[in-house]
């Protein structure tokens, strides 16, 4: 696909696996603004604003805030781009660096949910398994 194909919103949010609600939820809040408009009024999207949404998708699990994802993606651009300062490109390396970490961490806790969840579930089914031969 090229960068300059334009998508309506359902072609987004299948390719995303986000509602369509949710995208436009994230286009009211700022974090991802559709490229352009059709004559219509739908809202197109390019490649570039399927990244913004697949980072945002990433971030939304380990509890990243809109604000801390409005940055994020800030930070994101400001590397990408090739008219920023170095200044602008330190203090976005060390913010991205952060998000990291904080990344990083919510994973380790989610692997922990995740143990808990399946030792809970094996423990339910040997119940189960258990009682059956009961009866």
């Amino acid at each position: 696909m090229r960068d300059d194909t334009r998508m309506q919103i359902g072609q987004v949010a299948a390719r995303t696996e986000l509602s369509i609600a949710t995208v436009r939820h994230y286009d009211e809040v700022g974090l991802v603004t559709p490229s352009a408009r059709s004559a219509g009024g739908f809202r197109l999207y390019t490649e570039a604003d399927i990244e913004r949404l697949l980072v945002i998708r990433r971030m939304k699990p380990l509890d990243f805030t809109l604000a801390e994802m409005k940055k994020l993606l800030d930070s994101l651009a400001i590397l990408a781009a090739d008219t920023s300062s170095d200044r602008q490109r330190k203090t976005a390396a060390a913010h991205l660096e952060q998000c990291r970490a904080k990344a990083t961490d919510s994973a380790a806790r989610l692997r922990t949910h995740l143990a808990y969840a399946e030792e809970l579930s094996e423990l339910l089914s040997v119940r189960a398994s258990e009682a059956v031969r009961r009866v």
